[in-house]
């Protein structure tokens, strides 16, 4: 039981420092138009940047899902490692309202979500394809991604 003013106060203050330190579930990132500007743009800086399986950096390279993770994290938003992580925390979007800055997804692979990349609009995305290519844009409908497209995801806003 609390018994004084300043015990009750400092008790509510660590019970508000701690939750402030929570982290918010990955489908409820905020965020809005600078944030998606600042995503978009650089992601595009990272035009030509090798493909490295397991890559999630400039220096070294990236993979698809890194390339993801790396260009959101540059916009201040965290997100999961794995494509199919990718996906799963995001919240699904259709694609006739999809905004720039959302995730793409592919099934490349069999049945499961295998490869990711940035939504440009006008039917453009970036990525990061393949082994011996580099990160560039391509268009959803690109027989190739329009045959093993699965479905996008949001980050920001909502």
């Amino acid at each position: 039981m609390i018994r004084t003013p300043l015990a009750f106060c400092t008790l509510l203050l660590g019970i508000l420092l701690i939750g402030g330190c929570s982290n918010a579930p990955l489908r409820e990132q905020a965020g809005g138009e600078a944030e998606r500007e600042r995503l978009l743009a650089t992601a595009v800086d990272l035009l030509g940047s090798p493909y490295r399986y397991g890559g999630n950096s400039p220096r070294k390279g990236f993979d698809c899902s890194g390339f993801v993770q790396y260009a959101y994290r540059q916009a201040g938003f965290v997100v999961p490692r794995t494509t199919r992580a990718q996906y799963n925390a995001s919240r699904p979007v259709s694609r006739r309202k999809l905004r720039p800055g959302d995730l793409v997804f592919f099934r490349t692979r069999g049945g499961r979500i295998s490869h990711v990349g940035i939504y440009l609009g006008k039917g453009r995305f970036i990525h990061a394809p393949a082994s011996g290519k580099r990160v560039s844009t391509a268009r959803l409908d690109d027989p190739y991604w329009r045959r093993h497209y699965s479905g996008a995801g949001r980050f920001i806003g909502p």
